[in-house]
């Protein structure tokens, strides 16, 4: 079985103010990289749209209706002060939970051994009733749910290795034992959540938060001492990753220093996990990311692990 890779042009038509770090220049560094021969093996689909009643697995009918409302005809209309609309917003964001359930149902099904949604907006700080952090909806909990609804997962867990901590998930999913959440990033850096005693109504959120410059070394001690021991120990049926990549050490978003090769290894430790207790089956969705060149090295070697493991 292969890898699946999802992708839209709609992706590149969520649009940001000049100079914004959440652009659609990250997914076209990421797409040229991915086009070198050593991919050709990927399996490769455009990502369906998502249906309201995925969404509202997750976000309040006002949430989302608000968002919709919100949408511009032209222009581009400000959320916050990180968070913005374009008038091709909508489509992004609803082909962004689109992709990611349809990668539910290609892994769950057994059509492909793993899968990865190139997409964005991102979505790990949206929160039920909130759209921040460059995040409108929820992708990787709009996913989990779908998992649950339409194959019967008793167990979703999902780690999220951005350099921010993904407060929307947390938000999500505090009261609910059947989904665990667990994260590195850099303490006290925005949303300012993510605090190691920040656990859940079930003991069911594991954070992990790192402090500015740790390196490679300190993050594989914080997964493999933290982390992966309560992840092989919740024994879940789907394992989905917020992948972002805002934690290397180009990134002018955040303060920690790994390297595409810190990326592979532990990708390669959580499809080890997944092979113990899913059969492997693992969605991966873009999170951050914002050097360029940073951001294309660190998803090309995530999706190289994905498909050699």
């Amino acid at each position: 079985m292969s890898t699946l890779l999802l992708q839209h042009p709609s992706f590149l038509s969520h649009l940001t103010p000049i100079g914004h770090p959440e652009r659609a220049d990250r997914l076209r560094s990421i797409d040229r990289i991915l086009e070198n021969e050593r991919f050709s093996m990927l399996a490769r689909d455009v990502a369906q749209i998502g249906r309201f009643q995925d969404v509202a697995r997750v976000h309040s009918p006002d949430h989302i209706n608000f968002l919709h409302r919100r949408m511009p005809q032209n222009g581009i209309v400000q959320l916050d002060h990180d968070t913005t609309l374009s008038p091709g917003s909508w489509e992004a964001a609803m082909r962004a939970v689109g992709g990611a359930c349809q990668a539910v149902e290609e892994v769950m099904a057994g059509k492909v051994k793993n899968a990865f949604s190139l997409s964005r907006p991102p979505g790990h700080h949206a929160e039920s009733k909130r759209a921040m952090g460059f995040c409108l909806f929820n992708n990787a909990a709009v996913a989990a749910r779908y998992a649950q609804d339409h194959f019967g997962a008793e167990r979703v867990a999902i780690v999220d290795f951005d350099v921010h901590h993904g407060n929307g998930t947390q938000e999500i999913f505090w009261e609910d034992a059947s989904v665990m959440y667990a994260s590195t990033h850099q303490g006290q850096l925005f949303p300012g959540t993510g605090d190691k005693n920040e656990e859940g109504a079930h003991g069911s959120i594991v954070n992990a938060p790192l402090s500015y410059g740790d390196g490679g070394e300190v993050f594989k001690e914080a997964m493999q001492e933290k982390l992966l021991p309560r992840l092989k120990a919740f024994s879940p049926d789907l394992l989905i990753i917020s992948a972002g990549f805002d934690a290397h050490m180009r990134d002018p978003m955040g303060g920690l220093k790994l390297t595409e090769l810190d990326f592979a290894w532990a990708t390669s430790q959580l499809m080890e996990v997944a092979d113990t207790c899913c059969a492997g089956r693992v969605v991966s969705l873009l999170e951050g990311g914002y050097d360029l060149e940073g951001l294309a090295r660190s998803a090309a070697a995530h999706v190289m692990t994905l498909m050699n493991h």
